[in-house]
């Protein structure tokens, strides 16, 4: 894209946020493993920058064993006291042992209904178009986002609070928030 002042300006000009932004914001992901990894970056992210997670997603990655939910299932105490030794993530005892309790939600959720289908349902499977002029019209949190974050929690999920799940919701293409004017917006497809 030649024209940086049309995109959205969140991104600033950081060349791995541009990249995030052009490459993989809002384009509707469906694969259940993706969308996994995706909830539990966004579960570290809590509190920090989202820069700060794609510095370090694939130290993430090498870390969580490729973020294979039926690997991640079976750690204990052992796994989380190396990972609260490793300088390459968020060391936080409790968004380390969350990524376990949501591995083995979602091996139960895979298995009854699949990922992918539980966490779209919340949209009607659709991408919602919010169709925002500026960035003032962003916001936090909206009534999908709340009623995910408490399903997500009922089935064992932590860090998954409506925040959090709205800028999941953003960032796996649930919801199209790139800016009208940004180039990216009318590309999301379901």
């Amino acid at each position: 894209m030649n024209d940086e002042t049309q995109r959205c300006g969140w991104c600033g000009s950081d060349p791995l946020y541009v990249a995030y932004h052009d490459d993989e914001w809002g384009r509707p992901e469906r694969d259940p493993r993706a969308l996994f990894e995706c909830l539990i970056l966004e579960g570290f992210q809590a509190g920090l920058s989202w820069i700060t997670i794609l510095r370090r997603r694939e130290t993430f990655r090498a870390a969580f064993a490729g973020f294979d939910p039926a690997v991640l299932a079976t750690w204990g105490e052992a796994e989380t006291l190396r990972l609260l030794a490793d300088p390459g993530i968020i060391r936080h005892r409790g968004k380390i042992e969350a990524t376990f309790a949501g591995a083995r939600a979602y091996l139960v959720i895979e298995a009854r209904e699949g990922f992918a289908t539980f966490i779209w349902k919340h949209v009607g499977g659709q991408p919602v178009d919010r169709q925002l002029g500026s960035l003032t019209q962003a916001v936090a949190q909206t009534e999908a986002s709340v009623a995910l974050s408490k399903a997500l929690k009922v089935e064992g999920f932590k860090f998954v609070g409506p925040t959090t799940s709205y800028a999941f919701m953003q960032a796996v293409g649930m919801v199209n928030d790139h800016l009208v004017t940004c180039p990216w917006h009318g590309k999301m497809t379901a």
